[in-house]
Order: structure tokens, then C-alpha cells, then sequence
């Protein structure tokens, strides 16, 4: 059996990775939606949303150049605040937000299959998890080659649509929203679907070389590539599509194409769009396996998980088990309330890591002011943030909280 996983991704992949991980589905999806509620100065609210995205990546940064593991928000919270229970509660979240985040994007595909094929989305979603988790089994560096290569398929999408509307610029008041500032906060929490993701950078720790410098630099580099990327597309798409006809698109993108450039244009948008939905798939269904061996190795989990199949150095039962629970949720719910529970319980996640800079900074002075501040705007952003929720995705949210709080508890009685 393999001592562990294997150091096979470099700076290049890994900032593929994490370019992949955020551009995917949320761009395509989203962008008509924050339209509605931004207007013309969507393209700030992208902005918002990657500065509120960078001090948390910020903390991130610098605890994944501390303590560079696949166990990642478990580690930090375990070595700031010395309790297993609530490393595991948040390890639990993050675990629970990457499954549910994969059955959404999937629902996202499956959406689209069914406007070509007539496939049932829950049953075209659950294929698609099923045949990239056989991907994320085959090895990691396979899986990012696939990743590389259905990430530069995204971008080829994204830079379509920014060059359709080159000559369109100009065209619109780019300052207009229907709802003013409020529409632009509004559209923020909206938005912020299509960066979550950065952070499943620090869960290929473990297969990283130099980790300890790879992992900050890819990740701050995927940030700031996707950013630029995003607001020159908002910039472009209401110059093309007036705002309102864009809020009522369930194919944003690819209407965009249309209107720009005809009937070919609007078909290699869908393509590209299924394109990248399956990339996210992929990525999230990387990440979660990985938090799961990750906390299996430091025994939160049970050890089954940690297993390496040395065939291809990849922990087979963990992601078998986290490719049929992202399946069992393709058919428990629909694509709106799994997005909603997902960015609620990852924004609990984005507060403990940010506090767990905030308390190892009390003893110890590797851990720079810049960092401390960072992380403070950060905590309050996050509890900002998970304000934005009805009360229904609220309350699913703390019941998934308390069920892993629940299970850490049985888990702790058969150990004694």
C-alpha cells in the first residue's frame, strides 16, 4: 500500500485548478440573475464580491502555507483552538458544502442535457458525478489534465463573449441600476456563488509540490485571473442584452451570443456551458474526497477513508462515498435550495478559518498584522453574508450543523 498521496502538482496545475474550480458554472449561470437586481453596474458587483472573496483567501493563503494538508479547514481550526470537536464541525461543513455543491452544479448540467436530449436532470446530473468521480479515482494528475484542458474551454468561452462585445462598448450607461446601491449589494450575495471554490485549492495539499509556497501563490493568482476575467464579461453582456431580457435568460451566456453573433454562436455557448459545469463537477468532487481522507488520517473520520489505492494513489472509498451522497442529493433537492444551503454553510466555514488566523496570531509572530487585518474584515463579511438566507435555508443549515456535531458524539462514545 502507498505511504500517501502523491506530489505531482505544480504551480502551473494548480493555479488550472483553481481557475477551473471558480470560473465553471457560476458565470454561465448566475450572471442573468445579478442582472436583474444590478442592472448596468453588475460589473461592480463582481468587483464586491472578489474583494470580500480575497480577505478570506487571504486567511487561507496563509494557513494553507502553515499547515499544507488535505485536511485543511479541520487542521486550521483543530491546531487555533486546540478542540477536535470543533475542527470536526467545521471539517463536517466544508465536507457537506462540497457535496452539495457538486449535486448542484450537476443539477445545472443535467438542466441542459434535458433542453437537448429530454434526459431527466436529477438522472443526467447523477451520471455525470458518476463518470467524473471514475476520473477523480483514475489519479489526480489525470483528473487535472482534464481540468486543464475543460478550463481552457471555459476561458474560450468567457474571452467569446468579452470579444462580442468589443463593439458594443460604449453603447450603455454602465452606472445604471434598477435598484441602486441596494440592487448592487443585492446582487453580491448572488454573485458570490461563481468564486466560492478558491479554496478547494488547499485540499490538493497533500499532492502539491512545495506546497507551503505553491498553494498561496496559486491561489491569490486564481483569484485575481478569474476577477478581471468576470468584470470584463459583465461589462460586455449588458452591452449586447439589455439587463432585463438578461434577469429573464436561463442561458445568459449563450443569449448573449445569439443577439451578438446568430444561431452557431448560441450553440457553442450551450456546448461551452456544459462544458463547464462538468469541470466544476470535477474540481468539487476532488476537493471533497480529499477533506474526507484528510480528516480520515486524523481519525475524525473512519479509517476506511484514508485508504490509498496504490494502483493509482487516490483514496478510493472516500470518494466512492462522496460521489454517491452528491448523487443521493441530486434527487433530494432542487438546484436553488442546494445552492443556497451550500454558500450558506461555506460562509460558516470562511468565519472559522478566519478567526482561527485571528487566535493563532495571539502566540505566534509569524503571522503578520496585514493578515490579522485581513482576517478580521474577512470575519465580518462572512457573518454579513450569512445574513442574506431566508429562514428556511437557515434552519436546513443548522440541522446539517448539528448533525455532524451529533455524529462527532456517537463517534466519540464508541471510541471510549
Amino acid at each position: 500500500m502507498a505511504e500517501g498521496l502523491r506530489k505531482e502538482v505544480g504551480l502551473w496545475w494548480a493555479v488550472a485548478y483553481g481557475v477551473g474550480t471558480i470560473l465553471g458554472a457560476g458565470i454561465y449561470a448566475l450572471i442573468g440573475v445579478a442582472t436583474g437586481k444590478a442592472g448596468n453596474l453588475v460589473w461592480l458587483s463582481f468587483a464586491l464580491a472578489a474583494g470580500i472573496a480575497a480577505f478570506s483567501g487571504l486567511s487561507y493563503a496563509k494557513l494553507s502555507s502553515i499547515y499544507p494538508s488535505s485536511g485543511a479547514e479541520y487542521v486550521y481550526v483543530e491546531s487555533a483552538f486546540r478542540s477536535k470537536f470543533w475542527a470536526f464541525v467545521v471539517g463536517w461543513l466544508v465536507l457537506i458544502s462540497s457535496i452539495i455543491s457538486a449535486a448542484t452544479v450537476a443539477q445545472g448540467f443535467g438542466g441542459y442535457l434535458y433542453s437537448i436530449f429530454d434526459i431527466p436532470v436529477a438522472v443526467g446530473a447523477s451520471a455525470l458525478i458518476v463518470v467524473l468521480a471514475i476520473v477523480n479515482y483514475a489519479g489526480i494528475k489525470e483528473s487535472l489534465i482534464l481540468n486543464a484542458i475543460m478550463t481552457i474551454v471555459e476561458m474560450i468561452g468567457i474571452l467569446i463573449v468579452i470579444f462580442l462585445g468589443v463593439g458594443y462598448l460604449g453603447t450603455v450607461d454602465y452606472t445604471q441600476s434598477p435598484f441602486g446601491l441596494e440592487g448592487v449589494v443585492g446582487a453580491v450575495g448572488i454573485i458570490f456563488f461563481a468564486f466560492i471554490g478558491f479554496e478547494g485549492l488547499v485540499k490538493i495539499g497533500d499532492e502539491t509540490k512545495d506546497a507551503e509556497r505553491t498553494i498561496p501563490r496559486a491561489l491569490m493568482l486564481s483569484l485575481a485571473i478569474t476577477a478581471v476575467l468576470y468584470v470584463l464579461v459583465a461589462i460586455s453582456v449588458v452591452s449586447i442584452v439589455p439587463f432585463d431580457e438578461l434577469a429573464a435568460s436561463t442561458s445568459p451566456l449563450a443569449d448573449v451570443a445569439l443577439q451578438a453573433s446568430g444561431q452557431e454562436a448560441f450553440a457553442l455557448l450551450t456546448l461551452i456551458a456544459l462544458v463547464a459545469t462538468a469541470n466544476t463537477v470535477l474540481i468539487i468532487l476532488i476537493a471533497s474526497s480529499r477533506i474526507a481522507y484528510g480528516m480520515s488520517t486524523r481519525s475524525a473520520l473512519p479509517k476506511l477513508l484514508s485508504r490509498i489505492q496504490p494502483s493509482t494513489g487516490t483514496p478510493l472509498m472516500a470518494i466512492a462515498l462522496t460521489t454517491l451522497a452528491s448523487v443521493a442529493f441530486c434527487f433530494l433537492g432542487g438546484i436553488e435550495l442546494t445552492a443556497n444551503v451550500s454558500n450558506f454553510t461555506i460562509f460558516m466555514v470562511f468565519l472559522a478559518v478566519n478567526l482561527s488566523v485571528i487566535q493563532l496570531s495571539r502566540g505566534s509572530q509569524s503571522i503578520g498584522r496585514a493578515y490579522v487585518l485581513a482576517a478580521v474584515v474577512g470575519s465580518l463579511t462572512s457573518v454579513a453574508m450569512l445574513t442574506q438566507f431566508s429562514w428556511e435555508v437557515t434552519l436546513l443549515s443548522i440541522l446539517l450543523t448539528l448533525s455532524g456535531a451529533g455524529l462527532y458524539k456517537i463517534m466519540e462514545m464508541d471510541l471510549r
